[in-house]
Parts: structure tokens; C-alpha cells; sequence
């Protein structure tokens, strides 16, 4: 909404709107935030470890390859810009692959 709406829904020179939308991608966004860590106390004993592992291998990930893509970037060694929506889809990958090496672990 904070991106296509300036172009679709309303004037693009009313930043009162967009800054709504943003507010309302942050209030949504701390909401699904609360959601899984009320998920993820739910969870058995076994099944926290494995996801909080998971989360913790993600994190790693993320830090790491976020960190080396800004460094080469900078240096000026990427020739394609990658979006955000690639690196939010590489770490879901990451984490699914965690899930399911924790999961084979602890069988």
C-alpha cells in the first residue's frame, strides 16, 4: 500500500497518506511479530528448539550475506542489484532448510 498507493490511490503529493501507509505496514507488521512469538511459545518443548535454531541459523545467514552484499556492492563486484523481495526469499529458504535439518536431527 505505501508503494503503489501515491500512484494509484491518492495524490503522490500527500505524504500524509503515505506516511498512514507506512504506519499501517509497521502496526501490521509488529502484530504478525507478536502472533508467532504467541506460536511460538505454544509449541512443545522439541519443536521451539528446532525453530528457534532455525531462527538463530537464519539470523546468521541474513547478518552475513546482507553484510557481504552490501561490501561488494560497495567495492563495486555486483553487476545485478538485488531487491529486498529476493533477499526476504532467500532467507525463508534458509529457514525452511533449517526446519527441516532440525527436524531429521531430533527425529
Amino acid at each position: 500500500m505505501a508503494k503503489f498507493g501515491p500512484g494509484l490511490l491518492w495524490d503522490s503529493r500527500q505524504p500524509v497518506a503515505s506516511w498512514a501507509a507506512v504506519a499501517v505496514n509497521l502496526v501490521v507488521g509488529i502484530g504478525w511479530i507478536v502472533a508467532f512469538a504467541r506460536f511460538l511459545r505454544a509449541q512443545d518443548d522439541l519443536q521451539r528448539k528446532i525453530m528457534q535454531d532455525a531462527l538463530t541459523v537464519t539470523l546468521g545467514v541474513g547478518w552475513v550475506a546482507g553484510f557481504g552484499y552490501v561490501v561488494a556492492d560497495t567495492a563495486g563486484l555486483v553487476a545485478y542489484d538485488v531487491g529486498i523481495a529476493v533477499f526476504a526469499v532467500f532467507l525463508g529458504a534458509v529457514y525452511l532448510a533449517a526446519v527441516i535439518v532440525g527436524k531429521i536431527r531430533y527425529r
